[in-house]
Formats: structure tokens, C-alpha cells, sequence
């Protein structure tokens, strides 16, 4: 619940402060006293509406889910809203989003506006009659579990089915393609470092007869050498060096007719022409290497391609499986839910037969798989679609489903902020409405701006907007509320009729649990 809520400079008001207590809160005042800026700066406070505020700051009993949302609890959680130059949030004094605030408080707070068709989504009107299942038979919620895990994967298996499918008539010509890409490269079959070696043999060829002729002259410098070696004895100058570098030039030689020697059966022409191969897959794929890893990627697409049937029977049996299984346990959901289906509409009946309503109406079909199984839920007033039903009606509905939910709910409730949900409806309605309101208040703590003397008056806590130049809240007294609902009934001018009256409605809402 919200313990309490601060409040300043917002629009007409200066400073708000309200200590709160659990059940059916409401709020009063005249029209254009700042009802409903006030009530929208408690939910822009917890990032459910826009920032009309300075400072909004709601100090709750919700416990945070430590490990999700990265926040520590306190023993009691702040959660504030602070506007400036721009508009911050904070959870406990640290910053977070707006966003991040508004999916923690969702958790615990509901907004019931006007035409809100989320309380008649398939997925809440199943989880109602699944718990009316439940009731009777407790391994409900797990045939539930066990659906939904297993219509994940079947949903995961047929994705991957129909992508290979989409597949299947291009891969024919994507394998053809890949076949034939491979084919080129195996015909020159590439080896690593072969383009180099075969530009160093091109290089090598090309220079071998000049350089054999240049070799040939320059060796007959080692027919002279011993005339060296004598004039520079006859200068007593050791030799050694002159030796080494002679020595030295022979091995060059030597090793450069070896090399040549080896190049004799080296055909240039054939040289030439593996270059010519090469160089052609330079030119298409940027390196060897790179053909060569082009090479292998087509090669595991061959494969892929060739496997493409055992790929595609192997999921078609898989998918078949998870249809089969989701058959069977959503047909065993079908039966249990339609077992179900007399009693939650008996039980809807009974709640709007309190708020003067009747002829609802919770039908059964089936259709295609959903998270939920197989079955809609279809939900009629007196044959009309709720899109045809009035505003109060709808809410009445509404509100009666919240109650069949509530029944579930021991302990559990949030909190329910509801604008003007009597508007509209005769004071027998209105009465009807705030009789429900006040036992679903045992669950939840539930804030509800009122202009109708039989709502306020069920109220446990009541509090008055009033304004002048600016607007003020205060917490009544029972004489105050005794005062307020009677200018309900009256208007500005207060009979003693309509104080008797309103001491009657609050005597009476004393005596409800």
C-alpha cells in the first residue's frame, strides 16, 4: 500500500501531506478543486503519468525484487519524482528511469480508466477461470506450465521449419552455385605460399643466363688470386682477411650455379602459366588465402545443401511431436476450463446481480494455439459485445471481475486507483458500486474520486479538495463527512434532510465488514 504521499507546488497546489491507511479511500470536492490533478500526481510519483509536480514522493510497503531491478528494499520504500530544469526519478534517493520505475510499481498499482479494455484480455479472463480449475484441481497449474513450456519449443521448431522451407526453392540453385564456385578454385587448387615461391622461380629464371655469363667472367679472379696473397705477404700483412672474402665469393658462386642447376628442368612456360591461374584468383577473391577460405565456406554449403533433407524431416517430425503433445494438453485445459465455465459465470452473475446488473455471459471456443492454449473466451452483456455496453455498465463489469479475482488474492492485494467510477449512475447503482468497492478493499488499498454521497460515504478514509486560490486537502472528520455528503445531496445550500441522509449512509457504511 501507499503509507504516504507529499506533494509540492503542483498547478493550484502549495504543499500536500496525507497519511494513508489500507481499504477504500475516497476523495471529494467540488468540481475544478483538483481531484484529478491530485490523483495524477500520486501516479506520476510512481512513473505511471507525466510530471505535474515539483516534488511528488509516495513512501509504500511494496517489496522491490532485489535481484531484477538492482535496488535494496528499505523498510519502507520511497519512491519520488522530482522536476527541475528536466524531470528525475528516484527509488530510495537513487536515481532511476521512468520507464524502470513505472515496471516495478505496475507490479503492485492498477489504473482503472475509463474504457480500459485490458481486465477483458483473453489472458486475464483465462487466468480467471483457471483458477476456478484450480480450486477443485490443484495440478491444473502445472498441465498449465507444461503447455506453455511446450508451446515455446513448438513455436521455436516451426520458425525454424519454415525458414528451411522458405529455402527450399532456391536450394536447389544456391547449391548448383556454391557447387559450381567450388569447382573453379579445385581446378586450380591453390596452395598457400605457391604464388610467392613461383614469382621467386619466374625471377630467378629470368636471370640465370646473364648472371651465369657475369659468374663466369668474374671467376677469373681466382686465377690471380695467389698474386694477392704474395703481395700482400711481401707487405707482411696477414692475408686471412683477403682468404675469408675469397672463400667467401666461391660459396656465393657455387651456391648460385646449385640453384641454377636445380631450375634446369624448370619449364618457364609452365611457371607462366600456373602464375596466370593464380593471379586470376588474386584478381577475383583479393589473396590466395582468401580463395582458399572462400574454398572451405562453400564447401561446408555443399554439405549444408546436401543435408538439407535430413535437416528438414528431422524438424517436421519434431513440430508434428510438439503439435501432438499441445493437442492432447490443451484439449485436457478445454475440458477442465469448460467444466469450470457454469461456475465463474454464476459467480460473475451473482457479484453484478449486487451492482443491478445481469445477463452476463463467459463463452467458450477454440481456435489456433496461443500461450494460453487453444480456448477464447468471449465475454457478452445481454447478447451485446462490451464495445456496445454503456460507460457504466462497463465498469460495473469490470468491477465484478475484479472481485471474482480478489477471491484468489488473500494477501496479496496492490493498490487501485480508480477516477469517477460512479459517474453516471443512479444513487441505487451508485450504492451497488461502493458496496463492492468496500470488499474489495479487504484486498487492496483502493483511491477513488467521488461526487456521489453513497461511494464517499462507504469511504474509510476521506479526505476534501477544496479551492480558492489555491487548493488544499484535509482529512475529515465524522462530523466534517457528515457536512460533505450532505452538500452532495443538496448543493451549497445544506438541508437538514439531506444531513439526516447523510448521517444514515455513514451509519450504514459502518456496518459493512
Amino acid at each position: 500500500m501507499i503509507e504516504r504521499f507529499y506533494l509540492k507546488n503542483c498547478l493550484t497546489f502549495n504543499e500536500v501531506a496525507l497519511e494513508l491507511q489500507h481499504g477504500l479511500i475516497v476523495f471529494s470536492g467540488p468540481s475544478g478543486s483538483g481531484k484529478s490533478v491530485l490523483m495524477r500526481s500520486i501516479l506520476g510519483s510512481v512513473g505511471f503519468d507525466d510530471a505535474l509536480a515539483e516534488v511528488s514522493e509516495s513512501s509504500v510497503s511494496w517489496q522491490v525484487d532485489e535481484e531484477s531491478s538492482g535496488f535494496e528494499n528499505e523498510e519502507t520504500n520511497i519512491f519520488k519524482q522530482v522536476k527541475k530544469e528536466k524531470v528525475r526519478y528516484f527509488l530510495n534517493a537513487m536515481g532511476i528511469s521512468k520507464k524502470s520505475l513505472h515496471e516495478i510499481s505496475k507490479k503492485h498499482l492498477r489504473l482503472l480508466s475509463l474504457k480500459d479494455y485490458s481486465d477483458f484480455e483473453q489472458a486475464n479472463m483465462l487466468s480467471i477461470l483457471d483458477s476456478q480449475v484450480s480450486k477443485n484441481e490443484p495440478t491444473h497449474t502445472e498441465t498449465l506450465e507444461i503447455y506453455r513450456r511446450t508451446f515455446t519449443a513448438y513455436q521455436k521448431s516451426r520458425h525454424e521449419l519454415e525458414l528451411l522451407l522458405a529455402q527450399e526453392k532456391r536450394i536447389e540453385e544456391h547449391k548448383e552455385f556454391a557447387a559450381f564456385e567450388l569447382s573453379k578454385i579445385d581446378a586450380v587448387s591453390p596452395q598457400e605460399g605457391e604464388y610467392e615461391a613461383l614469382m621467386e622461380i619466374k625471377r630467378t629464371l629470368s636471370q640465370k643466363e646473364k648472371a651465369e655469363e657475369k659468374i663466369t667472367l668474374a671467376e677469373k679472379l681466382f686465377e690471380n688470386e695467389h698474386l694477392v696473397s704474395e703481395a700482400l705477404s711481401s707487405l707482411d700483412v696477414d692475408s686471412a682477411f683477403f682468404d675469408d672474402a675469397m672463400n667467401e665469393l666461391r660459396s656465393i658462386f657455387e651456391q648460385a650455379r646449385s640453384n641454377f642447376q636445380e631450375l634446369e628442368n624448370e619449364d618457364i612456360e609452365s611457371v607462366l602459366n600456373r602464375l596466370e591461374e593464380l593471379s586470376e584468383l588474386k584478381r577475383r577473391y583479393g589473396s590466395i588465402e582468401e580463395a582458399i577460405a572462400y574454398r572451405e565456406e562453400k564447401a561446408k554449403e555443399v554439405e549444408k545443401y546436401e543435408n538439407f533433407d535430413y535437416e528438414k524431416e528431422q524438424l517436421t517430425e519434431e513440430v508434428d511431436r510438439f503439435f501432438a503433445d499441445l493437442t492432447d494438453l490443451a484439449r485436457t485445459i478445454s475440458q477442465k476450463r469448460s467444466s469450470a465455465l457454469f461456475d465463474v459465470n454464476s459467480a460473475i452473475n451473482g457479484y453484478l446481480k449486487q451492482l443491478y446488473l445481469s445477463g452476463a455471459e463467459l463463452s467458450l471456443s477454440h481456435g489456433d494455439f496461443t500461450a494460453n492454449g487453444q480456448d477464447r473466451l468471449d465475454f457478452n452483456l445481454k447478447g451485446a459485445s462490451l464495445e456496445k455496453v454503456s460507460a457504466g455498465e462497463f465498469n460495473r463489469l469490470r468491477l465484478a471481475l475484479l472481485t471474482l479475482q480478489s477471491e484468489s488474492m488473500q494477501g496479496q492485494g496492490g493498490v487501485l486507483m480508480l477516477d469517477e467510477i460512479d459517474a453516471n449512475l443512479s444513487g441505487e447503482e451508485s450504492m451497488s458500486v461502493a458496496r463492492v468497492l468496500r470488499q474489495l478493499s479487504r484486498h487492496f488499498q483502493i483511491f477513488v474520486i467521488s461526487h456521489q454521497p453513497q461511494l464517499t460515504s462507504m469511504g474509510q478514509q476521506h479526505f476534501l479538495i477544496e479551492k480558492d486560490e489555491e487548493s488544499r486537502v484535509r482529512e475529515l472528520s465524522h462530523d466534517e463527512r457528515i457536512e460533505e455528503i450532505a452538500r452532495m445531496i443538496s448543493g451549497e445550500t445544506i438541508t437538514s434532510e439531506a444531513r439526516s441522509f447523510a448521517k444514515e449512509l455513514l451509519e450504514s457504511a459502518s456496518k459493512c465488514a
